[in-house]
């Protein structure tokens, strides 16, 4: 029989989430699709669940995370800023460091 720890981890800032696995999901579909729309659809959220996530990452981070360019002729769109490309990295880096702690602590009471 395996065990396997299951775990969550998320940033906060000041009480308020700054980043979790849903926010980081939205943020890449984002930076594949080039719209907050898009991105949206794509993880099965309405716009304006999107829209909140992504304000509240871009109100509780030191630099905002996305760029809004108005619609028009082709369109509008959301892109990530480098700031917002390297918390993304942070985070999976975090998150990889995090699952990888857990399973050598398992492995170590794996025989109990």
């Amino acid at each position: 029989m395996s065990y396997k720890i299951k775990s969550r981890i998320w940033i906060e800032h000041n009480n308020h989430v700054l980043l979790g696995e849903g926010r980081v999901s939205l943020l890449k579909a984002i930076e594949e699709t080039g719209s907050l729309s898009k991105a949206a659809k794509s993880l099965h959220l309405s716009y304006k669940k999107a829209w909140h996530l992504i304000d509240s990452v871009n109100q509780s981070a030191k630099k905002p995370v996305t760029i809004n360019s108005i619609g028009g002729k082709g369109g509008g769109g959301t892109t990530l800023t480098d700031y917002g490309k390297s918390i993304i990295t942070a985070f999976d880096t975090i998150n990889k460091n995090c699952w990888e702690f857990l399973d050598n602590q398992l492995a170590q009471i794996e025989d109990f």
